[in-house]
């Protein structure tokens, strides 16, 4: 059976989540990857706000707590009306926000981070710190995925060009598995250690 999250996500329902269990998120959550997270760290978590980003920060302040993140260069189509819609939705590989996203979550009091591979200790213990959780996507299911996004609210940051955009978006029944959990468990970390130590003894033998 299914967790379903709804955004904004209350801490309590994230500490309640271990790793294995799978979870539908319903709500509006935003995507970001490499240059979203490097702008929101170098912008507004490690110092005062520049009065041009003010706005921007305004925005990801209130629709960033209790949401997710999600990490995806989606494909997109421009509609006639001039509403975008998203064509394929997978994950990308999350190892690389790993200097960023404890940052992101601490500051902006984002609950979940959904994305592929897993992430590291400080992504970890910015989870159990903050109250939050990595949702592993179902990777090779980009248009699967597409088919939860249900809107298109808005787009910012578009210069960053379509992958790297921050995409505001409205989903229903997203399908994730949880791979680290707010208790400092890590499915990534037994997978890596059970790898390992099936190398050792196929070195040993």
């Amino acid at each position: 059976m299914s967790n379903r999250l709804t955004v904004p996500i209350p801490e309590d329902q994230i500490r309640a989540l271990k790793v294995g269990e799978s979870v539908t998120l319903s709500g509006v959550i935003f995507t970001g990857r490499d240059a979203a997270h490097k702008y929101m760290v170098e912008n507004f978590v490690k110092g005062p706000c520049p009065g041009s980003e003010q706005a921007m920060y305004d925005i990801l302040k209130k629709g960033l707590a209790g949401s997710a993140i999600y990490h995806c260069g989606p494909v997109v189509r421009k509609r006639d009306d001039g509403k975008y819609e998203f064509v394929a939705a997978g994950p990308t590989t999350s190892i690389r926000e790993e200097p960023y996203q404890a940052d992101v979550i601490g500051h902006f009091g984002v609950r979940a981070v959904i994305g592929k591979g897993g992430m590291g200790p400080k992504t970890l213990d910015g989870c159990r710190k903050h109250g939050a959780a990595y949702l592993h996507a179902i990777g090779g299911a980009a248009t699967l995925i597409a088919e939860s996004v249900k809107e298109v609210v808005e787009v910012y940051k578009l210069e960053f060009g379509v992958p790297e955009a921050l995409w505001m978006i409205r989903v229903e029944d997203f399908p994730c598995v949880v791979t680290m959990d707010a208790h400092g468990h890590s499915l990534h970390d037994e997978v890596l250690a059970a790898s390992r130590k099936g190398l050792e003894k196929l070195l040993a033998g």
